[in-house]
């Protein structure tokens, strides 16, 4: 009997540590998965398995697995990092979709971004270029509005889906410019370009990654960026607002953690992948991308996600843009 209570004895602390959440000095556990809310060879998934790579390298004794979980318009794997254990072992790659504009387009979402998610720092920002077919005839977004005034709902734009960043920047556009363009919905950014080349569309606001090497072969032609100041990847391209329409859109994506994750491992993390995400190593493989790192503080992220809902409610409302 004394042999047992001992025994017993014993084994209470260890059940006592199995059941104590992780502590921000001993971040990382064993395993660590990363979840992933796009297919492989996306760019979010990109970013991830770059940044993993890196803290693979810093903690050896550790395992960082990038998880790809797909589906409903980004939301099914932002809600699996929403409901996955908040100890630090589980982390996720979301964008602005999933934590800002299916707010405003689902009627129900699995989640709560204010609640349920965690922001630990926005990663990168990716210019978006609004391109135009070269048989428009048209060099400059002023001429490009010039023709949509005359020509109210004869052209089509591309996107890479319906209430996707490429949908609402020319919705946007056209709101602002008060003109009428017809929407056509692809699959992905290669098919929205291939419509264009093929003129079953006459322009796209897409990644500038999927658009740049179209345009030095002369296919497409870029007009402005899509962002708030010009890129340092294409610096001789204006802005939408430097051409008269008051549109700011970025395709940015950030790390985020389970809503009750403790901000001590919040912080932990965040000073870990701000570290990483500006090395000059990964900045370049970043550049190669067309995507610039941030690194940003939890705080500022949850600002640029609230701010990304205020910019497209208007956006959304007034072109009736809905999914379910």
């Amino acid at each position: 009997m004394k042999t047992k209570l001992i025994a017993c004895m014993l084994l209470v602390p260890f059940l006592f540590a199995a059941g104590t959440p992780t502590r921000a000095e001993e971040w990382p556990p064993k395993t660590v998965h990363i979840y992933v809310p796009f297919g492989a060879g996306s760019t979010p998934d990109t970013v991830a398995r770059l940044i993993a790579d890196q803290w693979q390298r810093n903690y050896p004794g550790s395992a960082f697995v990038v998880e790809n979980k797909p589906g409903a318009s980004g939301n099914l794997g932002t809600d699996a990092v929403a409901k996955a254990a908040p100890d630090g072992s589980t982390i996720g790659i979301s964008i602005g979709g999933p934590l800002a504009i299916n707010t405003l387009l689902f009627s129900k979402l699995p989640y709560d971004p204010r609640k349920d998610i965690a922001p630990i720092s926005q990663l990168v920002t990716q210019p978006s270029v609004l391109a135009v077919a070269p048989s428009l005839g048209v060099d400059s977004v002023a001429a490009l509005i010039r023709l949509l005034k005359d020509n109210p709902g004869r052209y089509n734009f591309a996107s890479i889906g319906n209430g996707s960043l490429s949908h609402l920047a020319m919705e946007a556009l056209a709101l602002k410019s008060g003109t009428k363009i017809v929407h056509v919905p692809y699959n992905s950014s290669p098919q929205a370009m291939l419509a264009v080349i093929r003129g079953d569309a006459q322009m796209a606001c897409l990644p500038a990654i999927s658009v740049v090497p179209l345009a030095k072969e002369g296919k497409v032609r870029i007009l402005a960026v899509s962002t708030a100041k010009r890129s340092p990847f294409l610096p001789d391209v204006p802005t939408l607002k430097e051409s008269g329409i008051d549109v700011d859109a970025d395709a940015w994506m950030g790390l985020i953690g389970p809503g009750a994750l403790p901000g001590p491992i919040v912080a932990r993390i965040n000073r870990d992948v701000v570290d990483i995400i500006r090395r000059p190593a990964l900045r370049e493989k970043l550049a190669a991308q067309l995507m610039e790192p941030v690194g940003s503080s939890p705080e500022d992220f949850r600002a640029r996600i609230d701010a990304e809902i205020t910019r497209w409610a208007p956006v959304i409302k007034a072109a009736n843009v809905k999914v379910n």
